[in-house]
């Protein structure tokens, strides 16, 4: 009798997190929440108005500690973009880039700062300032200091809020580019249908609690039947969150 061949390893998560917990005085902000991405994969953080998304996302990079939990990271760093532009208006593209590429103390700045200047397709635009920029193109200085020092994971924070329907495509088409590249990407939105498109798995919270960690169509599965006009995954998302109180 042949023995089958021995099933191909998972490969390691990219970043873990267990049993997260952080409270603001008396209010829980987030309440043992955990979840792991594997490498290059598209995790969307998806709930209602203070639900704990963004106190997800400042835990998972560094900027504040969890009362209890564990973050566990064991293939690099994290980068983190916030929802406003975390930039120097008044400077260039390159100026801005290098700048931070020595506040992260990056080993070869100039080279850096090129790399980036390709990668988010703004060579063209270096030498311009940044307050002049689209939106869009913002938004691109704002990714790229966020992979500066090269992370595993990068975290992003409302990517697309105030961007046109193009400059939101190429934003996500940058995005996807990169996930494809092997760069775990965890986002929040409050569009249901931007989850939906560019989401591979949804991490749902509400008041703090993770409540579902799956596939878009485990959570169709998850959620009450609805009438055949309720069908989409937004009027399935709003019934799940309604079974459960929220």
């Amino acid at each position: 009798m042949t023995a089958s061949p021995p099933a191909p390893e998972a490969p390691a998560a990219a970043i873990e997190a267990r049993g997260l917990t952080k409270r603001f005085g008396d209010r829980v902000a987030l309440a043992d929440v955990g979840f792991a991405a594997a490498p290059g994969e598209l995790l969307a953080v998806i709930g209602p108005n203070g639900a704990g998304k963004t106190t997800l996302l400042s835990l998972l990079a560094g900027i504040r500690e969890p009362d209890a939990g564990e973050i566990h990271l064991p293939r690099g760093e994290v980068g983190f973009v916030p929802q406003q532009a975390a930039l120097y208006r008044r400077l260039t593209v390159a100026e801005n880039l290098r700048l931070f590429a020595r506040l992260e103390r990056v080993d070869d700045v100039e080279g850096t700062v090129e790399r980036m200047l390709g990668q988010t397709g703004l060579g063209e635009r270096r030498d311009d300032q940044a307050g002049t920029l689209s939106g869009g193109n913002q938004q691109r200085i704002n990714i790229a200091i966020g992979l500066l020092s090269s992370p595993a994971v990068l975290l992003l924070d409302e990517p697309s809020t105030g961007l046109d329907p193009r400059q939101r495509g190429r934003l996500w088409e940058f995005v996807l580019a990169l996930a494809g590249r092997g760069t775990t990407v965890i986002f929040t939105t409050h569009d249901i249908s931007e989850a939906e498109r560019y989401a591979e798995r949804v991490l749902v919270l509400a008041d703090g609690q993770g409540l579902f960690d799956g596939t878009i169509g485990e959570l169709h599965a998850a959620a009450p039947a609805g009438g055949a006009e309720s069908s989409d995954f937004e009027s399935a998302f709003v019934r799940f969150l309604a079974e459960r109180g929220h």
